[in-house]
């Protein structure tokens, strides 16, 4: 499969670490980082295309594909239906 050739969605999740931005790409467990929201967002973009282009040299891309969760239809990869991303707080007594 030419990388060229086919979509593929994910869902990014955004958050600060000090002075950074981080972006994560979910359900493909991918990261990158930038100064600024938008910074991160063409920086994940790119590691992502990266990700998938290395996956693919490899021979990979689909089963790469499928164990993150994702399903062909036609020349669209489709990610999970996201339900919620949700941030917790859990106490343990040590």
């Amino acid at each position: 499969m030419d990388p060229a050739t086919f979509q593929i969605e994910y869902t990014c999740q955004l958050w600060r670490e000090g002075d950074f931005i981080i972006a994560h790409a979910m359900p493909l467990d991918v990261m990158s980082a930038g100064k600024t929201e938008e910074e991160a967002r063409n920086a994940l973009e790119e590691a992502v295309t990266l990700f998938l282009r290395t996956a693919e040299t490899m021979g990979t891309l689909e089963q790469v594909l499928e164990d993150a969760g994702y399903a062909r239809v036609g020349d669209t990869w489709t990610g999970p239906d996201w339900v919620s991303v949700e941030k917790h707080t859990l106490s343990l007594v040590a």
